[in-house]
Order: C-alpha cells, then structure tokens, then sequence
C-alpha cells in the first residue's frame, strides 16, 4: 500500500482531528480540514512529511483556520467547495459535485452534501474505501443543519449511506461519546447500539480515538442513517439539538 492515513489531535475544546494522506514513497501529505497550521508544521517536521495539497469539506473556522497560515512558505493547490468560495477566497481550486481531484494517482471523488452548510462537499477514495467528510457525517452522528434544509441533509446522509459498506469514515470530531448516548436514548434495545456505547466509552476512558467508522457501521448504530423519511430524520435531529 503506498498511502497511509495520520491523525493530528487538535485538543480544542470542538474535539477536531486533521487527517494527513501521505504518499508514502515521496513523503508527501495532504492535509484535510486544517484547524491550526502550527500543528501540521510540527506534525510534518517532526515525520519528515512535504505538505502538497489542501483539501476543505466546508467553510466553518474550525476547518479553514490553519489555511493562511500553511499557504505563507508555500505554492499549493487549495481544494474546496466552489459554493463557499465567497467565504474561502483562499480555494484555489473549486469544487462541485462529482469533480474529480487526484493526488499521486489516486482517484478522488468528489460528492456534494449540503445541509450542514450550503456547500459542503466530501472526498471519497474508491481505491482506498476512504471517506472524508468533514461535519455531514459522524460516527453515530450527523452536523447540525446550519445552512440547509432537514431534507437536504436528508438527502446528502443518504448519499453516503450508499458507498460501498467498507468504506472507512474519516469525520472531522470526537463526538463519538455523545452521539452514543444519544443513539441509546432513541433506540434502546438496538443490541448493535448497546454494544458500540461500550466500546466507544472503553476507548474514550483510555483516551483512545473511536475514528474510523465504517459505513456498514454508521448503518446499523447512527439512528440519522436509520430514519427511513426525511420527517423522522428531522424529529430526531431537532431531539439531538436539545439532548
């Protein structure tokens, strides 16, 4: 395998992580959704990693934050959502639905999923059954509905509840914890439920990362993927608000 994924552990009080793709043979990186450009410059420094290629799912601060930052030494392309360009003048490349990128050969697929903001896209990797999708989708959860509509987001979850059921899901928090508490309020004989709450608990007391999920996962414990209409998906999601 010439591709490997790194976690960098913000520690902020939203519970980011910015992933790294890294080419292994030329030791280059992605960096995708970077909150702080200081911690993507020590991670790189200290593993011997180039960064070459940004990529953002959406606007919000806490996954453009570090841009400016990263861009001040360097020429590299920017990926991001050409909706949101307005509010990222830094893409340099924009994006739209089923665009496709590339990064040392690898296909990289490009799907729209607006609700949580209006132009939130995510990257999918056949190749590598890899999911990265910043606040559409969590494990166990989904984003807010900021921007959107509940039958936007609706429709966007269910997108990606149709790739392939191996796909890893690289989200961009640690809300895992919560959003299994609240899986098991609103669906509490889900045996497959029951038991994720306690290994996600086990590994959160340990400090451990629950991410990543999978897609076959998220489909039998995320009760957002389960809603089978856009009214009982709205119910719930306006239930989590409150929770």
């Amino acid at each position: 395998m010439n591709f490997q994924i790194h976690m960098i552990d913000v520690k902020n009080q939203l519970q980011n992580y910015i992933w790294l793709l890294e080419h292994i043979p030329s030791k280059e990186v992605v960096a995708v959704d970077p909150t702080q450009a200081d911690l993507v410059e020590a991670y790189c420094a200290k593993n011997g990693l180039t960064l070459s290629q940004i990529w953002l799912t959406h606007w919000h601060k806490d996954h453009t934050g570090g841009v400016p930052d990263l861009l001040l030494n360097r020429h590299i392309p920017v990926y991001g959502p050409r909706e949101e360009l307005t509010k990222v003048p830094f893409i340099s490349h924009p994006l739209q639905h089923e665009a496709e990128i590339s990064f040392h050969g690898l296909k990289v697929e490009i799907i729209a999923v607006p609700g949580h903001t209006l132009g939130h896209i995510v990257y999918f990797i056949d190749e590598l059954d890899v999911l990265f999708c910043g606040d559409t989708l969590f494990a166990m959860g989904c984003g807010r509905v900021f921007e959107g509509t509940y039958d936007q987001m609706y429709h966007s979850l269910n997108r990606l509840a149709a790739l392939p059921t191996q796909t890893k899901v690289y989200c961009t928090h640690e809300y895992t914890l919560a959003n299994a508490k609240f899986a098991l309020h609103v669906e509490p004989d889900n045996l497959a439920i029951q038991q994720r709450f306690e290994q996600v608990e086990a590994q959160r007391m340990l400090g451990q990362t629950t991410l990543p999920s999978s897609i076959e996962l998220e489909l039998e414990t995320n009760p957002f993927l389960r809603a089978d209409s856009v009214e009982e998906f709205q119910r719930l999601r306006q239930l989590k608000d409150q929770f």
